[in-house]
């Protein structure tokens, strides 16, 4: 049983990036951003897609903000809006110039989390780099 249940485990989890990749792909032509950076940072702010801000404010990356509801999470009317907002915050950071178009995603990484997006910077980084290595995002 725990066998069938890591398998559909596997197959939500890869879902949910293919269901996102073609506005992660769009955004990183737009913004010069690493669609793995993208989409990892995304997988992993909403447990590949299962967390409640992702399924109820379709907020993909934990991005705060005031809403109507009682949440701390920012609420957004697409999925796409709210991939949207989290490249518009990366590019408002001072590393950002110097890292426009670098496919270096472990650099990008490391320059968003000592920017501080995570209260958990080495621990965000492992589980960020866990992502894209597993299902070798960094080669798309």
């Amino acid at each position: 049983m725990l066998s069938l249940t890591s398998t559909v485990s596997q197959a939500q989890t890869h879902k949910y990036l293919e269901k996102n990749r073609a506005i992660a792909s769009e955004l990183s032509a737009k913004y010069g951003i690493p669609a793995a950076v993208i989409l990892s940072v995304a997988f992993v702010e909403t447990g590949g897609g299962t967390s409640k801000s992702s399924t109820v404010y379709n907020n993909h990356f934990g991005i705060v903000g005031k809403n109507n509801s009682h949440s701390k999470y920012r609420s957004f009317s697409s999925v796409r809006e709210s991939y949207e907002a989290f490249c518009q915050l990366i590019i408002k950071k001072d590393y950002y110039s110097a890292l426009k178009g670098s496919l270096d995603f472990s650099k990008w990484i490391k320059a968003i989390a000592s920017a501080g997006y995570s209260t958990r910077p080495a621990e965000w980084m492992r589980r960020i780099n866990l992502i894209i290595s597993k299902y070798k995002l960094a080669d798309q």
